[in-house]
This record gives structure tokens, C-alpha cells and sequence, in this order.
């Protein structure tokens, strides 16, 4: 795999940002009582944190925050995005509200100034400073608002995003009734934990290694073992080259387990309207090249977002 790195000659923004002492003992304390779960281990606490990994990191934020409320890569039935975004709210990334417009400021800015989390701003940064210093954008819904002129419309995600906590309280309660502290810590804290730090992968390692297929004028590459961890939001530079595009992984080895569940879906007659790719003249660059950036485009081919069926 080929290797790209970011200008690292300025000291990591984190370092220089206020510390948001509320977000960052919160963090500490989720990430000791990860650890603690390991001493509580259980094959059956391992199977709920498993499962409930997937819950949130595929059904919740990859199919729902990202692909569906984020991009309108595909349509699906009320209830199903509802569904699909209480499971998001699990994986204690915020509403539904933040999250997508914090990563439609990202797409607009990508790692230009304004960029909520791009690495040229640090890895650290990137990874989870944005988060637990500087000005919190995230949390800050009335700033965010003017990038989500859809879900402001909607009663449900405006309610869901004012209570996010309230899913993952409730589903804390149920694991303790159900297998005590072992599955509460490994089903809420050790699996949290686990699904924070691949989300902020994306944001972080997938600006900085990996490779490029395409020349989209920015730093984003396809990182495997990324995918791996985030069930397909890992071919990065795929996503940014179209960003509407409902299926990530564009080849057989790529992994994308979250479009195999929009297939799913489809199949069931629960999906449609999906965005696939459409090849165009424009930008990419063959398979296995460096990744690089700003280079002028050449004419071979681009990624586009179509309809299926177009």
C-alpha cells in the first residue's frame, strides 16, 4: 500500500486549542471503563458488544448518518431511516443534526481551512482534538443548522438529536438486566470506545496513508484495514471522487459492508433511488499509483454519481 504524508512541520492544533474539560473527562471515563471491561470478560458480553458494534457503526452510522441523512444516497421508508438512526445515536457520536452537517462542512472545506478535522491541521487533530478542544463546533446545533435545511424540517431527527443519550441509557439499563456488568461494560463502554476510534480513522488515517484512485484535489485515500473497522468507510478517496455514490467499496476486494446492507435492503424492497457509480471523463488515475494531491486532472476516468438504472 502506498503512503501518503501530510506537512507535519507545525505544531499539532490540539496542543494550541483551549481543553473542553466536560467532552474530555467524559472520554477518559468511557475509556477506563473500556479497559475495566476487559477484566469482566465474558464470550457471551463479547458476542453483545459484537453485535451491538455492528448496530451502531454500520446500521446507524455508515448506512444512516452517512450514506442516507448525509449524501441521499438512497431512499428508504420513514420508519427504516428512523430506525437506522436511533441505532447512530449508539455509537455516542452526537444527533443526527450535528453529525451531518459537521460532515457536510468537511466535504464543502475538505482539508482547506474550515475543514472541521483534517489532518494538515495535525493527526491528533484530526483524530479526536477537534472533539475534545477548540470550539466544539459539533455541539454547537444553531451554528450547524444552515447545513441541514432537510432534517431542520423534521420533527423526529430535531427531537432525536436534542436526546441522543436517551437510546444508549435505555439499551445500558437493558444490559444490565440481561447479563450485568460484563455486558454493560463490553455492550456500551469496550464496544463505544472500539466504534469512536474507527469513525475518527476516517477522519484522521484516511487523510493521511493509504492510496488514491482518483485525483479529488484533496488528501483522501482507500484505506483497507480502515474499511475493515468502520464496515466500508474506509475506501475514502472512492467516496470523496462522489460523494452521493451509495456504494463505496467499487471492486470485489474492496470490502463494504455497509453497501451490502443497502443491497439488502433493496432487495427487500426497503431501498431505492440508489446512487451507483457512473464512470466519466476526468480524473482518475490508475489503480496502485501514490497518493497525491492538486495535481491537474487528466482525461481517463471520474467517478459521478448516477441513479441506479441511469
Amino acid at each position: 500500500m502506498s503512503t501518503h504524508k501530510t506537512d507535519q512541520t507545525f505544531t499539532d492544533r490540539t496542543f494550541k486549542e483551549p481543553i473542553i474539560w466536560s467532552t474530555t473527562l467524559f472520554m477518559l471515563m468511557f475509556h477506563a471503563l473500556a479497559v475495566a471491561a476487559l477484566f469482566f470478560f465474558t464470550w457471551k458480553a463479547l458476542a453483545v458488544a459484537v453485535l451491538l458494534w455492528w448496530v451502531a457503526g454500520s446500521l446507524g452510522i455508515g448506512m444512516s448518518y452517512h450514506r442516507l441523512l448525509t449524501h441521499r444516497g438512497y431512499k428508504t421508508t420513514k420508519w427504516m431511516e428512523y430506525f437506522h438512526t436511533t441505532c447512530g445515536t449508539l455509537a455516542l457520536e452526537g444527533g443526527p443534526i450535528a453529525w451531518v452537517a459537521t460532515h457536510r462542512k468537511h466535504h464543502q472545506n475538505t482539508d482547506k481551512e474550515g475543514d472541521p478535522h483534517s489532518p494538515r491541521d495535525g493527526g491528533i487533530w484530526a483524530h479526536m482534538g477537534w472533539i475534545v478542544t477548540g470550539k466544539a463546533m459539533h455541539a454547537k446545533t444553531d451554528e450547524l443548522l444552515p447545513y441541514v435545511p432537510d432534517l431542520r424540517k423534521d420533527k423526529f431527527h430535531h427531537w432525536i438529536s436534542e436526546w441522543h443519550w436517551v437510546p444508549l441509557a435505555v439499551l445500558g439499563v437493558g444490559l444490565y438486566f440481561l447479563g450485568g456488568v460484563p455486558f454493560v461494560l463490553g455492550g456500551i463502554f469496550l464496544r463505544t470506545v472500539v466504534g469512536l476510534h474507527a469513525t475518527w480513522l476516517v477522519n484522521s488515517a484516511t487523510h493521511m496513508w493509504g492510496s488514491q484512485r482518483f485525483l479529488t484535489g484533496d488528501d483522501s485515500t482507500n484505506s483497507f484495514w480502515v474499511a475493515i473497522l468502520t464496515f466500508g468507510e474506509g475506501w475514502h478517496n472512492n467516496h470523496h471522487a462522489a460523494p452521493q455514490v451509495a456504494r463505496h467499496g467499487l471492486v470485489w476486494y474492496e470490502i463494504d459492508l455497509n453497501w451490502y446492507g443497502i443491497a439488502a435492503l433493496r432487495m427487500l424492497g426497503l431501498a431505492w433511488d440508489i446512487k451507483m457509480p457512473k464512470l466519466l471523463p476526468g480524473k482518475e488515475i490508475a489503480k496502485n499509483t501514490p497518493a497525491v494531491t492538486n495535481i491537474p486532472a487528466a482525461p481517463v476516468e471520474v467517478l459521478a454519481a448516477a441513479a441506479a438504472g441511469d
